[in-house]
């Protein structure tokens, strides 16, 4: 499983800033007072090969009240669910009460607890960590996280420490890899395809399972929650095998208030690390949420095949099917490449239509392209929509090779590739994939600038020519 990191403390002491820094995004909200992020907002980060969940939380103070109460709830939640709690303090205004309420929360509630000092920028690191030893978390850690200092150090030694205690083994398949010029490893057909299921309560992933086996081996109830943990089912269809992860439905975070729900979100986000392809249910009555938009983003984020499902299609009317379509198409313009199929699975209807889209999602992910046909269609590319000028010389891409499967991976050598515009990015993108069939799977583009074989190095004059320049200066000199 994914390491989960919680990150917790009074209210503006830095935890977007950081929780931005770890993921590359800027998915929390940042500014220079208290209490903006009111609820857990949740991340994918990685350091080298080794990924992570991070979870960030507002502030709190203790004797928080109204909306601060719940705020304060949902810190309690992320402790639990987190194997770290990064406990954060702010090293310019030095040790308060708030402080020590959270490093108390922090003792009750998480398994290990990281302590660290943001925010010491310019100061001495010995001198800012010294007064917070009294909270008793251990030795501090000094870091900058508007600056980005030492935040690596950091968790390569978070890490090291759930690895040392044995809470961090990862299968081959959960290390994403970033060395591009090695050989890409063959697809075993006699694999089981991994199949998670995601979706808010009540959608009925539970009874879609059901129907795409063929026996009721999970509990279905009309009733939100039902499905309290992830569970995996193991099934053959054509002589191929598949393995379904049902996870449970993830509500409105305000109304995660039941214990058995508290880590519905972690288990979705962990079934979507370990699977080949998502399977995204939302219902034709309810539309898209923006529960829906974020899950779905975070799936494509790790770069997984994806299949869009609208259950409960045929109890709608005509006008409201035409909402629903309408409403995709203005909510979810970034899954464009994703299939989508509207069925019910309480009925059947286009059900045995899934498996098979599913199925042409995988082979698209995990297609191998040659680097001669991937290059012959970059040159053909190239020559039908030329790339654009920069300071007047155009941009060159010279050749391409593929870099990874799911997703696949397409790394282009070139010059001046920083100043690609983004248009003409998903112009390659749009045309790799209608060329190679990559229908269903995000396609990532990676970039590689050309290196000059004679940077830096400066042409030995022959003694003919040493002496020609020795005349040239002493000639200038004369003037």
């Amino acid at each position: 499983m994914l390491p989960v990191i919680a990150l917790v403390g009074r209210p503006n002491v830095g935890k977007s800033t950081l929780f931005n820094k770890l993921t590359r995004s800027r998915d929390a909200l940042v500014a220079d007072f208290p209490g903006l992020t009111r609820d857990r907002i949740y991340g994918f980060g990685k350091l080298g090969h080794i990924p992570y969940i991070v979870i960030d939380t507002g502030g709190i103070a203790g004797g928080e009240q109204g909306i601060d109460e719940a705020m304060a709830e949902q810190t309690k939640i992320a402790l639990q669910e987190a194997d770290i709690a990064i406990v954060m303090v702010d090293g310019r205004s030095g040790l308060t009460s708030a402080d020590e309420y959270v490093a108390n929360l922090s003792r009750r509630h998480a398994k290990q607890t990281w302590l660290v000092v943001n925010k010491t920028e310019g100061l001495d690191a010995s001198i800012a960590n010294s007064e917070f030893h009294a909270l008793g978390l251990g030795q501090p850690s000094a870091i900058s996280a508007t600056h980005g200092d030492h935040i690596g150090k950091l968790m390569e030694s978070i890490l090291s420490s759930l690895e040392s205690k044995g809470d961090l083994n990862f299968s081959h398949e959960e290390i994403e890899k970033e060395n591009f010029e090695e050989s890409l490893e063959e697809v075993d057909e006699n694999q089981a395809l991994k199949i998670a299921v995601i979706g808010r309560p009540n959608v009925g992933k539970s009874t879609l399972i059901n129907r795409l086996i063929g026996e009721d081996r999970l509990v279905v109830f009309d009733e939100p929650g039902t499905t309290r943990d992830s569970v995996s089912v193991e099934f053959e269809r054509n002589e191929k095998k598949y393995i379904l992860t049902d996870t449970a439905g993830i509500r409105r975070k305000a109304r995660v208030n039941e214990a058995i729900e508290k880590f519905s979100i972690i288990k979705a986000l962990q079934a979507i690390e370990k699977a080949d392809v998502v399977i995204s249910v939302l219902d034709a009555h309810e539309g898209v949420t923006e529960q829906d938009v974020s899950l779905l983003g975070l799936v494509v984020e790790r770069g997984r095949a994806l299949v869009v499902t609208v259950n409960k299609w045929d109890g709608i009317s005509s006008d409201s099917r035409k909402k629903v379509r309408d409403d995709l198409e203005r909510r979810l313009p970034f899954l464009e490449f994703a299939d989508r199929i509207m069925i019910s699975a309480l009925h059947g209807t286009a059900v045995g239509d899934l498996l098979p889209i599913v199925r042409r999602a995988y082979t698209a992910a995990m297609r191998g392209m040659s680097t001669t046909e991937l290059s012959q269609e970059l040159k053909s590319a190239v020559i039908a929509h030329p790339t654009p000028l920069v300071r007047g010389r155009r941009i060159k891409l010279r050749y391409a090779h593929q870099g990874g499967r799911n997703p696949p991976i397409i790394v282009i050598h070139g010059n001046q590739t920083d100043y690609l515009p983004e248009s003409y990015r998903r112009y390659l993108v749009n045309r790799f994939r209608k060329v190679f069939k990559l229908k269903g799977t995000p396609v990532r583009l990676v970039f590689k600038k050309s290196k000059n074989p004679y940077s830096g190095r400066r042409n030995k004059l022959t003694p003919r020519q040493q002496r020609k320049r020795e005349r040239l200066i002493k000639k200038d000199r004369k003037r």
